[in-house]
């Protein structure tokens, strides 16, 4: 039971890396009229009506602790408002292929976050999939050694990406307490309140709704897929993910980006990039294995 649990946990976060992976375009294109905090305000509120939405038609009903999902409500409303900020904004002086790459830092983070906060050990296999993983995302969004350079978006980015490593973390210990989908819908209350205050106060003359609306297309898709669904579903999957096997899956976002582009973008793909997404999906797989079967080699050798 708890191996097909989760077998479905980490279907759920492949299922957001897909959508994260094939969003990131309206990401870009969301932002040609508004700003970052604009758009991520938007888009949540697009998320909040989606996931109201689903909780009227279930009939939700509250916690008896409510005190801990509002508490988990706040401080993954914060990290994920940190995160898509830093995010949208680094996205305006970098590529998008660099913020995939920079963003995925958090594969690299979480493990040392998980031994420092969580005192968890990290056995030799999960160091394997990690560097492996690594490696994938390096040859998938840098073309060459000579071509990577550090910018101010990238610098950015690669701040957001602790934020991303402290929200999968944070999102490990809520949800196993409390709904995910609740927990999910009031971290898009928080995004929106804290996005809304930053919009009125830096981007104050693009926030129209002349502009907002030469966006709809991105923000609804952003809104709904992106933040709604996809959120959701890492908050599932995460109630029968380790965090850090969680984190490789999630980082399978930018080789979804990059053949996404591929075969609905026609843009080209490099025998190197295409190596690249082979090696992460090779990393993903080694992560799936059990962790006893050595032990167990060992033990038949020895006998």
């Amino acid at each position: 039971m708890m191996k097909k649990n989760r077998y479905f946990g980490d279907l759920m976060l492949f299922l957001a890396a897909f959508i994260w992976g094939t969003a990131f375009v309206a990401q870009v294109t969301g932002m040609d009229k508004i700003g970052p905090f604009t758009f991520n305000m938007a888009r949540s509120i697009i998320a909040i009506i989606c996931l109201g939405a689903y909780l009227i038609i279930t009939k939700a009903k509250l916690p008896k602790d409510i005190g801990i999902l509002l508490q988990g409500g706040l401080v993954c409303g914060f990290f994920i408002f940190m995160g898509t900020s830093l995010q949208q904004i680094g996205l305006q002086y970098t590529t998008a292929g660099k913020t995939g790459f920079i963003t995925s830092f958090y594969i690299l983070i979480i493990p040392f976050l998980t031994m420092f906060f969580l005192k968890h050990k990290i056995d030799l296999l999960t160091w394997i999939s990690i560097v492996i993983g690594f490696i994938g995302l390096y040859l998938l969004a840098i073309p060459s050694l000579s071509d990577f350079s550090i910018n101010k978006g990238d610098f950015i980015v690669f701040l957001g990406s602790f934020c991303w490593g402290g929200h999968i973390l944070i999102i490990d210990y809520y949800s196993k307490k409390v709904s995910p989908v609740e927990l999910s819908f009031l971290q898009f209350i928080v995004l929106t309140i804290l996005s809304g205050i930053c919009t009125f106060l830096f981007e104050n003359e693009t926030a129209t709704m002349s502009n907002i609306f030469h966006s709809w297309k991105s923000i609804v898709y952003a809104g709904f897929l992106s933040s709604g669904i996809a959120y959701t579903l890492q908050m599932v999957g995460q109630k029968y993910t380790n965090p850090i096997v969680a984190s490789l899956i999630l980082s399978l976002e930018a080789v979804f980006a990059a053949l996404a582009g591929y075969f609905i973008l026609d843009e080209v793909m490099t025998s190197r990039e295409f190596l690249g997404c082979s090696i992460v999906f090779l990393a993903i797989i080694f992560s799936q294995i059990p962790k006893d079967i050595f032990k167990k080699k060992y033990i038949e050798i020895k006998k």
